[in-house]
């Protein structure tokens, strides 16, 4: 049974800034926040891995969650707040406490990392999550990152549980897996494309959308070509996808959100281009090819 939240469109995973002295910089968040909904995004994805969740503490998740839901709720846009572990007990804990966050659409919630569960495994940590979380759960499907892939079997398995709205499939390509998700999902379970280079081709061939990084710069250009993919505007979406897909290459040049922090920061929009160790700062030469990229794109 999908959940009856409707997911469409795009979903900015949006950074989080720091200030000169390292802090949660709160004010440019609302900016940011403010300036994808302006673009028309559907909604933002707070405390991704884009916005260096793991780097945060309590507090610092708390101011996070705080700024996006306040704008969300002004704008009657959707929140989605990341909140797995690779624990299922503690992942059950990180979904409960969210139940008072004010416009909380949805969880995302990865596949646990590093222990490397069986499919099975899998299927109940997510059942145990989805059962004790408040609001539906898009599962994130990262191999890459987590060591462990979700197979089509597993993934149109959970498709059928109560409360789980959909999936952020980011697997490195249109895999046959992502096709056989796409064509077999139930009516209600979203797929949402998580791969910059390839959300056009996704959404065409049945995704509801995408929760993007690259969505952080020329967010209009990433909603339009979303747009045309949800609408079969084939030649237009294709034009789109072509002149952004330098600037998705650009983006990721390296380590997310290194490069798309120091775009950011030198389009004067968050006062640091700052990271957190382990993590660190983008070279210049990074930020300039991609801000030439994103100057190419128009």
């Amino acid at each position: 049974m999908a959940s009856e939240t409707v997911l469409r469109g795009v979903y900015v995973a949006v950074v989080t800034p720091y200030d000169a002295e390292g802090n949660v910089a709160k004010e440019a968040l609302d900016g940011l926040v403010r300036n994808y909904l302006d673009a028309g995004a559907a909604g933002i994805v707070a405390l991704g891995t884009t916005g260096e969740a793991s780097a945060l503490d309590l507090d610092e998740k708390t101011d996070v969650i705080n700024v996006c839901s306040a704008v969300c709720v002004e704008r009657s846009a959707q929140l989605i707040v990341g909140a797995g572990t690779n624990n299922t007990a503690l992942s059950v804990a990180a979904a409960t406490s969210l139940r008072r966050v004010p416009g909380l659409t949805a969880i995302l919630s990865v596949v646990p990392y590093y222990v490397r569960p069986s499919q099975a495994g899998c299927v109940e940590h997510f059942r145990a999550v989805a059962g004790a979380s408040p609001v539906p759960l898009v599962i994130y499907n990262i191999p890459y990152r987590t060591g462990r892939g979700l197979e089509a079997k597993t993934i149109l398995e959970l498709a059928s549980m109560p409360n789980i709205a959909g999936l952020k499939q980011a697997v490195g390509s249109v895999d046959l897996d992502t096709l056989e998700v796409l064509a077999g999902a139930p009516e209600g379970f979203a797929v949402l494309g998580g791969d910059d280079a390839f959300l056009f081709p996704t959404v065409l061939m049945g995704g509801a959308g995408t929760i993007a990084a690259s969505a952080n710069v020329l967010t209009d250009r990433v909603v339009a070509m979303i747009e045309c993919g949800l609408a079969g505007k084939l030649e237009e979406g294709r034009a789109l996808a072509e002149a952004l897909l330098p600037v998705a290459r650009s983006l990721f040049a390296e380590p997310n959100p290194a490069v798309i922090k120091g775009v950011l920061h030198a389009q004067g929009r968050i006062p640091t281009p700052d990271l957190r160790l382990p993590m660190t700062a983008a070279s210049s030469a990074s930020v300039d090819a991609a801000l030439a990229a994103i100057e190419a794109a128009g």
